[in-house]
């Protein structure tokens, strides 16, 4: 996790984040300092291991979603990926780059930073959601998510890839695929009615399900509150949990959250200004990485 220096709204991502809101706050950068460090704080009370770096540049108002622009992979794979905007593109960190390399399992690094010169960007786990043990990954067609990209990405990994097109209640694309949809070890948080196309839609859910994934069904209202910007970490003990915001915990209904419970533990943030001004939640503000 990135603790931020400089949070604020991007004007760079604006246009293709359409979950961002520029809202004239107050010490919004100390605002969002503190919605991070009681999220650290909480995290570490449950027994679950997080590596916080300081930010190092200032005028980098999305640090604090360092997901974007690193992964790690059950084999040990690091991959470095292209941003859209320049101000994201500094947030890439070759510090950090190295600790994984020291402090992981390592085996190889695929870095696709530069693929931005060829105007060709694909954002980390914003842009796809991987469901490792049945080595899929899902992403929905944005200007931020270059299929092409992504396809010589699931080659060299050995993946398959499942894209398809999701829009908000206005018809417009969904820029980051971990807005609509998570992917847990037992079950997936989707909102299938933001893919409009049916063969598409029946195609998604069919996978999820094949690969024994109990599907919850997120609706419009859950996805603009965050639902699906949720993810599954496991604490230095094994125990699993599944952490988002309050924003979307408080829209789930009881249904919804007992068949989480089932498998995970629910633990949830108030991180309101970093999801209001930022448009992006909980799952955006983790670089999750395997030991």
């Amino acid at each position: 996790m990135v603790r931020p220096k400089s949070f604020g709204f991007n004007s760079e991502t604006a246009h293709t984040n359409l979950f961002q809101h520029q809202f004239d706050i107050e010490n919004t950068a100390e605002l969002a300092k503190k919605e991070f460090d009681l999220m650290v704080e909480k995290l570490k009370e449950n027994n679950i291991g997080v590596v916080v770096f300081e930010d190092l540049e200032e005028g980098l108002p999305d640090s604090v979603f360092p997901n974007n622009w690193i992964s790690h992979f059950p084999d040990g794979t690091l991959a470095i990926y292209p941003m859209l905007t320049p101000n994201r593109r500094a947030e890439v960190r070759k510090d950090i780059i190295d600790w994984c390399k020291l402090n992981l399992p390592h085996q190889k690094l695929i870095d696709l930073s530069s693929s931005w010169q060829n105007d060709k960007f694909l954002e980390g786990t914003g842009s796809i959601v991987f469901d490792h043990a049945s080595r899929k990954a899902y992403a929905c067609i944005s200007p931020r998510t270059d299929l092409e990209l992504l396809s010589s990405l699931c080659t060299e990994i050995g993946y398959s890839s499942i894209s398809f097109e999701s829009v908000d209640v206005n018809g417009k694309q969904i820029y980051h695929t971990n807005v609509m949809m998570s992917i847990a070890e037992k079950f997936a948080l989707v909102c299938l009615e933001s893919v409009e196309n049916s063969i598409e839609k029946m195609m998604l859910s069919k996978s999820i399900e094949q690969s024994g994934k109990e599907l919850i069904d997120l609706t419009y209202s859950q996805l603009n509150h965050f639902a699906g910007n949720a993810f599954e970490v496991l604490s230095n003990d094994g125990k699993s949990f599944y952490l988002m915001s309050d924003t979307a915990f408080n829209s789930l209904n009881t249904d919804q959250l007992s068949v989480i419970s089932e498998y995970s533990t629910v633990l949830h943030f108030n991180i309101d200004t970093i999801e209001k001004i930022g448009g992006g939640s909980v799952r955006c503000m983790v670089a999750g990485m395997f030991s």
